[in-house]
């Protein structure tokens, strides 16, 4: 039997694995997206359009006219930097967005006056020649325990998705927000899915065609020596008593 385009809405709705509640507010549907998936209520041409811009639904298929779920998206969707900065040598140079730039980047993305306001440096050695480089710092702790908040990640420009390697950890910026995840393609949807190393933070997709830069992660800047030393030595001292009281048991027994 031939699924009816609410029964083909609520199919969608279910593969993001989203309430009906979170599918409405994501849309600009009232409420709830019930009515519309018990078919009470009309798909408006703003929902089917939402639908096209956030997960790449086409329309045809949402009204049973052809068998291809998603829209083809272009081959040579670009993620490269919109804008770069040189020194006077015409040197390209690494500008670093802290936690408060990262706030505005998507926003300002084309803007080359608020690049000025970044610092910007030029790193003397050779893996970072002959490529585009950008700093991010890191913010909240779902990167841990890789990456701590307050951290630096130095990431490579990737020029298009295809770049991309799965499972390897990028700086993802969307329209909206800047996040540094763990990426893994999902071709067949046109999504990609964005992975937290911190267990706690649950894994999440999203769309390709919200992708307006994407940057490799190859190396980082940590200011938690002093805490990483210090839990080092701890260990090395709870290694070094419990071998203190191995040898004294031992002692008591040969006494014994």
């Amino acid at each position: 039997m031939e699924k009816t385009e609410a029964q083909r809405f609520k199919e969608i709705r279910e593969s993001l694995n989203l309430t009906q509640t979170e599918f409405a507010a994501l849309l600009g549907v009232k409420s709830s997206t019930a009515d519309l998936e018990r078919g009470k209520t009309r798909i408006t041409g703003k929902v089917v359009a939402e639908l096209m811009r956030l997960y790449q639904i086409n329309p045809l298929w949402l009204y049973g006219e052809s068998k291809q779920q998603y829209l083809p998206l272009p081959e040579t969707l670009s993620t490269l930097p919109k804008v770069i900065q040189v020194n006077q040598e015409e040197e390209e140079q690494i500008l670093m967005v802290n936690q408060r730039a990262s706030a505005g980047y998507p926003q300002n993305i084309h803007d080359t006056g608020w690049y000025e306001q970044l610092p910007a440096f030029n790193f003397p050695l050779p893996a970072f020649k002959n490529a585009t480089y950008r700093g991010f710092q890191v913010e909240g702790d779902s990167m841990f325990p890789t990456f701590y908040s307050g951290d630096w990640v130095l990431a490579k420009a990737m020029s298009s998705l295809n770049e991309a390697t799965n499972h390897k950890i990028y700086v993802v910026v969307t329209h909206d927000t800047v996040v540094i995840k763990k990426l893994n393609k999902i071709v067949s949807r046109n999504f990609i899915e964005l992975i937290s190393l911190n267990k706690e933070y649950a894994p999440f997709t999203l769309p390709v065609s919200e992708i307006q830069e994407l940057w490799e992660v190859t190396s980082k800047l940590t200011f938690s020596l002093d805490e990483n030393s210090q839990n080092s030595m701890l260990t090395q001292l709870q290694h070094s008593m419990e071998e203190l009281k191995a040898q004294l048991k031992e002692a008591n027994k040969l006494k014994a």
